[in-house]
């Protein structure tokens, strides 16, 4: 039993999930030395009087919430896409300002909530698909195509809301953003876990995830077996539409009030982290959705780490550039590569003797 299971750890250090988990176990241990009560859960009364828990693992869950839709999107674009989107944050401030503004002139209720969100979602896959378009059908590279609506998205979310920087304050408001009555999960946690299974279940119940792979692995062999590589960049960008509105609805909710130039504001740079960390390759093909998730709580959880050692937010993201860059280089071919060729010495050593 015990070699069974020591075996089943040295297959999962050994996948594409190895970087991340060392990555996370790292950063569990250091916050363990640092202070043992980092991660401790407490149970407390909000400012509504209800009772909801919190500590820095739930900070971490919750925060990370946004970005971990996003990283989902990006996944999949960069699978078929063979590149990356990087105007999700201007994206999700159109997502943001179409709901706000629905909810503006319509009111506030559970009706128009929902109402605002499939308007917002629509019009947000509307400019998806633009980059979508500009990928697949003219061949440009994602990261240039997307370059675009990256310069003019958020102006466009200014647009849409007259340049003002609208509230929307209401009870729902505050259920969907922060906690629900008588639960005490925040809410984007709860959202974030429903979406997470929605996904799973459309790669898993279809072909989706098997043809996004093959168009991304190779395009002309995709096609020569009947999969139309248009047709499955174009559905990515469709899917990245949904997840842009669901976290910029979410932000919007959360802080309740749209700002387009503020929200999710470099939130790109992370989801594509996120992917990277997660141990997916940047240029296209194979992919796993666990490891670009795992990717985006990691980078949540340093962010955490480094406020709760007192570092200066202008500081923060030098510290997590520095963190970043050193698990994509351990996760990098050259680094697996020479660490292949290491162990096989060490075999080689143990044999000969």
């Amino acid at each position: 039993m015990a070699n069974k299971v020591l075996n089943q750890i040295k297959k999962l250090f050994a996948s594409q999930l190895a970087i991340p988990l060392v990555a996370l176990i790292v950063l569990v241990v250091f916050n363990l030395i640092r202070d043992p009560g980092f991660f401790s859960i407490d149970i407390m009364k909000n400012n509504l009087g209800n009772t909801v828990l919190s500590g820095n693992l739930i900070s971490i869950l919750n925060g990370a919430s946004e970005l971990v839709i996003l990283s989902i999107g990006m996944t999949l674009v960069t699978s078929a896409a063979k590149g990356q989107d990087i105007s999700i944050g201007a994206s999700a401030a159109i997502a943001g300002s179409v709901f706000v503004k629905i909810l503006k002139a319509w009111g506030i209720n559970g009706g128009t909530i929902f109402a605002g969100l499939i308007i917002a979602c629509v019009v947000a896959v509307i400019f998806c698909l633009f980059n979508g378009l500009l990928i697949a059908k003219f061949n440009i590279q994602p990261m240039i195509a997307s370059l675009i609506l990256f310069t003019a998205g958020r102006p466009v979310a200014y647009w849409i809301n007259g340049g003002a920087t609208p509230n929307v304050e209401a009870p729902i408001i505050t259920y969907i953003g922060n906690f629900i009555p008588h639960i005490a999960i925040p809410t984007p946690i709860i959202v974030v876990v429903i979406f997470i299974v929605l996904i799973n279940l459309l790669l898993k119940k279809t072909t989706l995830s098997l043809y996004i792979q093959a168009v991304g692995i190779n395009e002309r062999a995709a096609r020569l077996n009947g999969i139309n590589p248009v047709m499955m960049k174009m559905v990515v960008f469709v899917i990245l539409g949904i997840c842009v509105t669901m976290a910029g609805a979410m932000n919007v909710c959360r802080i309740g009030v749209i700002n387009h130039e503020t929200i999710l504001l470099d939130i790109e740079m992370d989801a594509i982290l996120a992917v990277a960390i997660g141990g997916n390759s940047l240029g296209g093909g194979k992919f796993k959705l666990s490891g670009s998730i795992l990717g985006a709580y990691i980078i949540q959880a340093l962010t955490i780490t480094l406020y709760a050692m007192k570092v200066s937010s202008t500081a923060v993201k030098a510290y997590k550039a520095i963190v970043i860059i050193l698990i994509v280089v351990a996760g990098s071919p050259v680094v697996k590569s020479w660490i292949g060729q290491l162990k096989d010495k060490i075999v080689a050593k143990k044999e000969a003797k």
